[in-house]
């Protein structure tokens, strides 16, 4: 199940490893995506700590990490074509995070809690 967090990251967790990406509703809000800095491997985030860049043709923004852990892998396809965010956000996830605190992903919210979120924006 994907859980979101109020700055439009989203994480789908298997086992303690989660994949973590942006939402289609901060993609649209960005525009073209232009350019991604990604994460460094073994990096150690906390909950709500920036760890990625993302520009586009309109803003240039932070990505925050929606649970604490260990950063993992980073998708380094995105390095070359960023733009498939555009194309599909929901199935081009950007890092991997092993999480050390299963218990944050009680204060994200469901993809529903979510659809509401945006809605009131």
């Amino acid at each position: 199940m994907r859980k979101y967090n109020e700055e439009h990251e989203w994480v789908e967790v298997e086992g303690n490893i989660g994949t973590v990406g942006i939402s289609s509703y901060a993609v649209g809000q960005l525009g073209d995506i232009t350019f991604l800095e990604l994460p460094e491997i073994d990096d150690e985030a906390s909950s709500g700590d920036s760890v990625a860049f993302i520009e586009s043709v309109k803003a240039a923004s932070d990505i925050y990490t929606p649970v604490s852990g260990t950063i993992t892998e980073i998708n380094e396809t995105l390095l070359d074509t960023p733009e498939v965010l555009n194309k599909d956000a929901h199935a081009n996830w950007i890092y991997k995070i092993e999480l050390s605190d299963e218990g944050e992903l009680e204060s994200l919210m469901t993809e529903e809690a979510y659809a509401e979120f945006v809605s009131t924006l």
